[in-house]
């Protein structure tokens, strides 16, 4: 499956932030990509000004940016993060995903705790950079050796942190939302959608049986 390589770079500087800080601030980023689907680089452009965070009920995040990280050489700022539209959108085009009351008070409390940056930035180093891949992998490490069992830390379950992203779309799809919606709030093309998931929506046979078999019978 596509995903990001977790992987650390030799001299690069980990995230400003103090270990002991680091995996409560990244809390709400993870919740993301599991809760909404993003990609790690869609998250970390989303701004306060992009979130519309009820409180009660659902909310709606609005993407229009993305901070892939990349070589400093093809970036026009020579940062080690561009800045982008959204994958398979034209210019400034934005793509709008719904966020469960869950995420919801996972944001807010994240918002209340740590501010947001000067742009708006929900997630960031404590210097007001983008966090790099290796410093939220190492995160990410750390929480599945708290969290899962020995055979299952040495298993490929959620080995990375963009297979929350895979989750969340095996989730909406095995609870039965329609393949445009899905593709819509992952910003995925259909075709896309279907052959990338093809073995989860292959996996709800009895299910999909039983919808036709009531669809016949109404």
């Amino acid at each position: 499956m596509p995903g990001v390589r977790c992987r650390r770079r030799a001299g690069r500087r980990r995230s400003a932030l103090p270990p002991l800080d680091r995996g409560r601030h990244l809390r709400g980023f993870f919740a993301r990509l599991y809760f909404s689907g993003l990609r790690p680089a869609e998250a970390f452009g989303l701004r306060k000004q992009d979130c519309h965070l009820p409180a009660t009920g659902w909310g709606l995040l609005v993407l229009t940016r993305s901070k892939p990280q990349t070589n400093k050489k093809w970036t026009d700022s020579g940062a080690a993060h561009d800045d982008r539209g959204l994958k398979h959108r034209a210019g400034d085009e934005g793509r709008p995903v719904p966020v469960s009351p869950e995420l919801v008070a996972i944001l807010r409390e994240h918002i209340q705790e740590f501010g947001v940056h000067e742009d708006g930035r929900l997630f960031r180093s404590s210097r007001g950079g983008v966090i790099s891949i290796g410093a939220y992998c190492e995160v990410w490490k750390a929480a599945r050796t708290f969290a899962l069992t020995p055979e299952q830390q040495v298993s490929p379950l959620a080995a990375r942190p963009y297979d929350l992203r895979h989750a969340a779309v095996s989730l909406w799809l095995n609870a039965g939302v329609a393949a445009p919606d899905v593709a819509e709030r992952a910003g995925h093309g259909v075709d896309v959608l279907l052959r990338v998931y093809a073995k989860c929506i292959d996996g709800g046979t009895e299910i999909a049986n039983q919808r036709i078999d009531d669809a016949l019978a109404a």
